[in-house]
């Protein structure tokens, strides 16, 4: 298989995670893609758009906001951030390897790096969060994304971002600056060029020799203009809110859930589901499972006892619940 590297100065989100999610659904062999979106906010495939940003203040200071096919939490991207998107063949994918090209690209400036937590890499001196990484899988391929936070502006990044009660309580923390830091202040100087000159290295150190390609010679323009259109719909982003009339939020080892409920007749005649974790199908299996179940805790657990390991753990708190 023929290693392949791709970059685009393209700054469109839409245009971007289609480029991205065309190349999973190609199945090809191990690619590399850098990109960059200029003012823009990404939520998670799981998320509740209207909870996790000012979205309404993001676009009338020009910003967007996307949901991406993934799971985990929202993030602010401008071009001070560079993301990377790993598209690798089963056999192949490793996320402890993958992170290690971040890392070694990280280190060749001489700033250490680690891994942490469920999805991010920080800063060894401060702590503070660098990178953010999410994942999703087909068949036959994977796809490990994130950012690396080179030069963000903080201040924009707080200004959008709406971190949830649950996360503040659980991490104990003051402020979203807090939690994160930049690359330029470990490394003056450092640029957006060498930064990706030094991942392409990293990656062919690790994979071997790389192939530089432009998208356009290796995807069909048609069906990224199509997946590109989906990612520019307003259903897709921010989908129906109707009337709930219960709404429980927790937070679980797995990430923070809420739960919308509408109840008729004594069963729950719709239900929606916004979690943060990192499997991008937990929402929609949830909200399945739950659909059509008398309301009780009981049913309501039993209902996702059969499940995932993280659907059991929210039935277990559920059934403990006075509804």
């Amino acid at each position: 298989m023929t290693n392949r590297y791709f970059e685009t100065a393209n700054t469109d989100p839409a245009l971007n995670l289609a480029i991205e999610e065309a190349l999973l659904l190609q199945a090809g062999g191990p690619a590399l893609f850098l990109w960059q979106n200029a003012h823009t906010v990404v939520i998670g495939r799981g998320q509740n758009a209207w909870k996790e940003c000012r979205a309404q203040l993001l676009e009338q200071e020009g910003g967007t906001l996307v949901r991406r096919s993934t799971g985990g939490g929202a993030v602010y991207h401008d071009l001070g951030n560079l993301n990377f998107s790993f598209v690798m063949p089963k056999d192949v994918y490793d996320v402890p390897r993958q992170l290690g090209v971040i890392s070694a690209a990280a280190a060749s400036f001489g700033i250490k790096t680690q891994a942490s937590g469920r999805n991010d890499i920080v800063l060894s001196q401060t702590g503070a969060k660098f990178s953010g990484n999410a994942f999703r899988h087909t068949q036959t391929t994977s796809l490990h994304h994130g950012t690396i936070l080179l030069a963000v502006d903080f201040a924009l990044l707080g200004r959008y971002l709406q971190p949830s009660r649950l996360k503040l309580q659980a991490k104990g923390v003051d402020s979203v600056r807090a939690r994160v830091g930049n690359l330029i202040d470990h490394a003056p100087g450092l640029t957006l060029s060498a930064l990706k000159a030094a991942l392409l290295t990293a990656f062919e150190r690790e994979y071997g020799p790389t192939q530089r390609l432009d998208w356009r010679q290796a995807l069909p323009e048609d069906q990224v203009a199509q997946l590109a259109a989906r990612y520019r719909d307003w259903g897709w982003t921010y989908g129906k809110t109707p009337r709930f009339d219960l709404s429980l939020e927790q937070r679980f080892p797995f990430g923070s859930v809420e739960l919308q409920l509408l109840v008729k007749r004594g069963q729950v005649a719709e239900a929606r589901c916004f979690t943060d974790a990192n499997d991008p199908d937990l929402a929609s299996q949830v909200e399945a499972a739950l659909t059509g179940a008398p309301f009780t805790t009981t049913a309501l657990a039993d209902r996702l006892a059969t499940g995932s390991l993280e659907m059991r753990q929210l039935g277990e708190w559920l059934r403990q619940q006075q509804l």
